[in-house]
């Protein structure tokens, strides 16, 4: 991966266009079998912390100061609406974007903005809702409550102590849902490396 990104930047330099190009690398999903998501807790499939949290890093001379970070909650959909944006172009009437803009935060990385964010998985009959520094999580038939920033792993349901703020998220998420269509029957999941494959002695 380094020397592919490294053979595209420097054609972008090459062809003298690097100060003046937006070049995103990212990830669609957390680690999978033999990667280390430590101190995160689940990788692909989960809707834990360490399956839906990924790197992203945003490299742009012309606009971007160099060495900034961020707290910007986002997902990748974000950057088809951030990528239009740039180029002066706006989306299709027909076909609105589900993301949102974040040249306000490439342009000043200590820019936030509110940034609720929905999954569902049909395995496990997954459910999230990230909202601020909240996570709405449920596994199974097992619901959580999660404050991230003070547990980003995941140990500590705070569910019982705040039936309230767990029931506003969950309706949240129902009310969400309601607008996406359904998960395709089919939309079954075949886990590549499991239990079987595992030495048994």
């Amino acid at each position: 991966m380094d020397e592919g990104i490294g053979w595209i930047v420097a054609a972008l330099e090459t062809t003298g266009v690097a100060r003046d190009t937006l070049v995103v690398f990212t990830s669609d999903n957390g680690g999978e079998r033999f990667s280390d998501n430590w101190p995160l807790v689940g990788g692909k499939m989960d809707l834990t912390e360490g399956g839906i949290r990924v790197p992203w890093i945003a490299h742009w001379p012309a606009r971007i100061a160099a060495g900034g970070t961020s707290e910007q909650l986002c997902m990748t959909m974000d950057w088809s609406a951030t990528m239009l944006e740039a180029a002066g172009v706006a989306p299709h009437a027909d076909y609105p974007l589900d993301g949102i803009s974040l040249l306000p935060v490439l342009d000043d990385a200590s820019h936030t903005f509110a940034r609720p964010l929905h999954w569902r998985m049909s395995h496990r009959g997954q459910r999230a809702l990230r909202d601020g520094r909240w996570k709405y999580l449920k596994v199974d038939a097992h619901e959580y409550l999660f404050d991230i920033p003070a547990d980003e792993r995941e140990r500590a349901n705070l569910g019982p102590r705040e039936p309230a703020r767990l029931a506003a998220m969950r309706d949240d998420w129902l009310r969400w849902n309601a607008t996406m269509p359904p998960i395709p029957d089919d939309a079954t999941v075949s886990l590549g490396y499991g239990a079987k494959d595992m030495p048994q002695r």
